[in-house]
């Protein structure tokens, strides 16, 4: 792990002749010196009207709207910062007006909750940077935006590091927090990021989403595949038409930094914030007027992003960040923290898995899960392919895998694996659609390649990413959706028309939703590559032990240094479940912490990983009747933290946020109120309350 970052600022003591407009005397001055890990800087400034800091000039109008920004032949970088803006916003929050959009949340609701008739746009300026150690291979990329509300009197820093494995752009709707409330917002990707290297074409992503041969990029690709001529040309042979991606490829296990990258991006958010606002010396550097010890600087962020947040404050070591405000966070635990988590008067047998771990057994199980009559007629069902499910039932019972004899004993059998293996009872409605969207695969492709760092062309398990025909043969993507893809790509795909391919698929290699495993000659899911990733958990082979070395460098302690924390997470989350994340995390933390511990985690009822399902209500009906916005929860931790942190406000307890679903019909549920989201509470009830004693964690039913 990087040596946890300390300040990049020197105290000088200058005469007063030496400070422009300093009065006489022995005054001294201290002097903000550029980190040394920054490279080149541009700063753009945004007027609020054409263009602006949370909208790209689209304004919630904008935001609100299914039909994307259009790009030239060959998008520009406003574009591309248009579009990336409108998906990343879109993909996580639910931008219906019936789902809360424009009356709780959103663009046009002020800091304090007030609904304006306005677009919400907001001028500023937008310094961007690489992160780099010398090598021009990690190219890590670090934003600052500064709202022209900013008062340099009372500053303030929120971070927004990516969520999942995004871009920059990818917490933009966390940055909204920060914005309306004038503070600065850190942004960093993360060594993360949606625009891959196009091995076929070979060319690669700048920093802006513009593209460029990998040749003339040189070290200012923000992603290069590292292969030589001699391996591309052979790699392209093989496979053509593949694409490696930074999260997947980089060989860097990203993950391992990313608190190190957000403490990262608080230590740039100081230095641009004191170029603007610190006195002006006779030698051209500037004052460090605006410092940690008088700034409030909150960690946030969402999914990977909270994560980042709370790794960052662990490896705090100069006092940047003042507290933590995260939701729905991704949390590597120790392999024993030393820890129950009970829920009602029942002590969870599975907990603290991590997510590597969890997500291949997802990958397992999900899909004949989603057949179980005990889950009929959920979110996205539909989209399941039944004839593959039941293959899988079958394959796995064929493995040993299962015991059951019908494929609906199978599936309920499975659906019960999922449950003993740590998800809530109310995730199983969210299976169907998880399977559907091979969530489950997606996600575990990607972190198995990060974390033991394989490289592109290790094809590790088989995988390979790219463009496939409708039959699910591989084909080159057309020129016109490769250069959006910093902005329409999430970075881990099946996304924006990159899908995940099976190369060992019997015959050629085919699209790994249509594939057939080697083992079992039908079209199950590729069982096969599922059963690979799982094996590399326990396994002891060398691409085995260099995964498990991986995940070991991303553990969590849980040592927060008594910072205040609030941790709000939805109980139904599918995708990183309680039980696995902010559950076990609450209890290690307040047990090595003890008195000292300022944590508090809200766990919201009727809540869950992707508010943006929330938002399509055409294609996934029921979400928007089961689901209430985890984002208006985050903003009302930022607001508790920012509160506590400002004015002393006490925090609020843990516990349980009782919502009420909006129901009705499902893709018609009727507008959200008031009532369907309470107010985190000062002093919850007992029945609401989340407790310790001793090392166990009690969470009301």
């Amino acid at each position: 792990m990087l040596t946890p970052p300390r300040p990049p600022i020197v105290a000088v003591a200058l005469a007063a002749s030496l400070a422009l407009g300093a009065c006489g005397g022995g005054d001294s001055v201290e002097v903000s010196v550029k980190p040394s890990f920054v490279g080149t800087v541009k700063t753009t400034t945004y007027d609020g009207v054409t263009d602006d800091l949370l909208t790209a000039g689209l304004g919630r109008s904008g935001l609100a709207s299914a039909v994307a920004p259009t790009l030239s032949a060959v998008p520009t970088a406003a574009e591309l910062r248009r579009l990336a803006i409108h998906s990343s916003y879109r993909g996580l929050v639910d931008t219906t007006t019936n789902g809360g959009y424009g009356v709780f949340y959103g663009p046009n609701v002020d800091a304090a909750g007030v609904v304006g008739s306005g677009e919400g746009r907001i001028a500023g300026t937008e310094t961007i940077t690489f992160s780099d150690d010398g090598s021009g291979q990690r190219n890590v990329t670090l934003m600052v935006q500064v709202p022209a509300g900013f008062d340099p009197a009372q500053p303030c820093i929120v971070t927004a590091t990516s969520s999942g494995s995004r871009g920059v752009y990818g917490a933009i709707s966390t940055g909204e927090w920060g914005l309306k409330r004038g503070c600065a917002v850190a942004y960093t990707d993360k060594g993360t990021g949606s625009a891959p290297h196009d091995l076929a074409a070979d060319t690669v992503p700048l920093i802006d989403g513009t593209r460029s041969a990998s040749a003339t990029a040189g070290a200012q690709a923000a992603f290069r595949a590292a292969l030589s001529a001699t391996d591309l040309t052979a790699f392209n042979a093989a496979t053509p038409n593949r694409f490696a991606f930074k999260h997947a490829h980089s060989q860097r296990n990203p993950e391992k930094d990313w608190g190190n990258f957000t403490l990262q991006a608080v230590e740039f958010a100081f230095w641009v914030l004191n170029e603007r606002y610190g006195q002006t010396l006779v030698t051209g550097a500037h004052e460090r007027r605006i410092r940690p010890e008088n700034t409030i600087v909150i960690a946030s962020s969402v999914s990977n992003g909270g994560g980042a947040a709370i790794a960052a404050a662990e490896i705090d070591r100069a006092g940047l960040i003042d507290g933590v405000a995260v939701a729905e966070p991704a949390i590597e635990m120790p392999p024993n923290p030393g820890v129950t988590v009970r829920r009602g008067i029942t002590a969870q047998p599975t907990i603290g898995k991590t997510l590597v771990d969890f997500t291949t057994y997802a990958n397992l199980y999900q899909s004949c899960a989603a057949l179980s009559p005990q889950v009929a007629g959920t979110p996205g069902a539909a989209f399941v392919v039944t004839a593959f499910a039941t293959n899988r039932c079958a394959s796995l019972k064929a493995k040993g895998l299962l015991t059951a004899s019908t494929t609906t004993a199978q599936a309920d059998e499975a659906l019960q694996k999922l449950r003993d293996y740590g998800w809530e009872p109310e995730a199983a409605v969210l299976h169907a659609s998880h399977a559907a969207f091979e969530i489950a695969s997606a996600v575990s492709v990607t972190f198995a390649n990060a974390l033991s760092r394989a490289s592109v062309k290790d094809h590790l398990c088989g995988y390979s990413f790219g463009a496939t025909t409708p039959q699910g043969v591989p084909t080159a993507l057309a020129t016109a959706a490769v250069l959006p893809l910093f902005a329409t790509g999430n970075g881990v795909p099946p996304s924006a028309g990159v899908q995940l391919i099976n190369n060992l698929s019997p015959g050629a290699p085919l699209r790994d939703l249509f594939s057939f495993s080697p083992s079992t000659l039908v079209q199950d899911f590729n069982l096969d590559g599922a059963l690979c990733l799982r094996d590399l958990i326990g396994g002891t082979g060398p691409t085995a032990r260099a995964l498990q070395a991986g995940v070991d460098e991303t553990r969590r302690s849980g040592r927060l240094g008594g910072k205040p924390a609030l941790i709000v997470h939805g109980r139904d989350d599918a995708l990183l479940p309680v039980n696995h994340t902010s559950r076990p995390y609450t209890a290690m933390s307040k047990t090595v912490e003890g008195a000292n511990s300022k944590l508090s985690y809200i766990e919201v009822a009727n809540a869950q990983h992707f508010d943006g399902f929330i938002g399509l209500p055409a294609v996934l009906p029921g979400y928007d009747t089961r689901y209430v916005p985890l984002h208006l929860y985050l903003f009302r931790a930022l607001d508790a933290m920012y509160a506590h942190l400002k004015n002393g406000t006490a925090l609020p307890p843990s516990q349980v946020v009782r919502t009420l679903p909006r129901g009705g019909t499902p893709g018609s549920a009727p507008a959200l109120t008031a009532a369907n989201v309470p107010a985190i509470s000062a002093a919850p009830q007992n029945a609401d309350a989340i407790t310790m004693s001793g090392t166990t964690l009690s969470v009301p039913d």
